[in-house]
C-alpha cells in the first residue's frame, strides 16, 4: 500500500479508537442511529418543519413591520392633532385674529395711517402690487394665436 492509503486507514483507526473510548457513540452505534434510513427520515422530518414554519414566521414579521409602520403614522397624525388644536385655541382669542388679519391681510384699523416701507433688498416680500406693469398688447389674442400658429 502507499503512503497515502495507510495516513487514510490509520485516520479511520484514529476514529474507530475515539468513538471505542466514549461511552455515548458507542450506545448510538450499537442501537443502529447511524442508519441511513433514520437519518434520512430525520432530515425530512427537519425540513417540513423548516417548510411548515417559514410562511406564518415571514408572516408574522410583514406584520409586526406594518404595526410599526402604522403606529408610526398614529403618532405623527396625533402630533399634528395637536398642533392643530393648539392653533384652534390661538385663533379663538380675538386679539390673535386681530393680529393675523393686521399681519396676512394688512388690515388697518379706522382712524390708522398705514404705511409700508420697502428697502432695497425686498423685492417680493411685500405684499400689494409688487409686479412691474406689462404693456398692452397690440394685438387681440387670437390674433396674435394666429400669428404664431402661421408663423407671421
Amino acid at each position: 500500500m502507499s503512503s497515502r492509503v495507510k495516513q487514510r486507514a490509520g485516520g479511520k483507526n484514529a476514529v474507530a479508537r475515539w468513538v471505542g473510548r466514549n461511552r455515548l457513540w458507542q450506545r448510538l452505534a450499537s442501537s443502529g442511529f447511524f442508519n441511513t434510513r433514520r437519518a434520512a427520515v430525520l432530515v425530512l422530518v427537519v425540513a417540513a418543519l423548516a417548510f411548515s414554519l417559514a410562511v406564518p414566521l415571514r408572516t408574522y414579521l410583514t406584520q409586526r413591520a406594518e404595526v410599526s409602520v402604522q403606529e408610526q403614522r398614529s403618532a405623527n397624525l396625533r402630533e399634528q392633532v395637536e398642533r392643530l388644536e393648539n392653533r384652534k385655541a390661538q385663533l379663538e382669542d380675538p386679539t390673535q385674529i386681530e393680529a393675523e388679519a393686521r399681519e396676512r391681510l394688512r388690515y388697518v384699523m379706522p382712524g390708522e395711517t398705514p404705511y409700508i416701507v420697502q428697502l432695497p433688498g425686498d423685492e417680493g416680500a411685500g405684499g400689494g402690487n409688487d409686479e412691474k406693469p406689462r404693456p398692452a398688447p397690440s394685438k387681440a389674442w387670437y390674433e396674435e394665436l394666429w400669428s404664431d400658429m402661421t408663423g407671421n
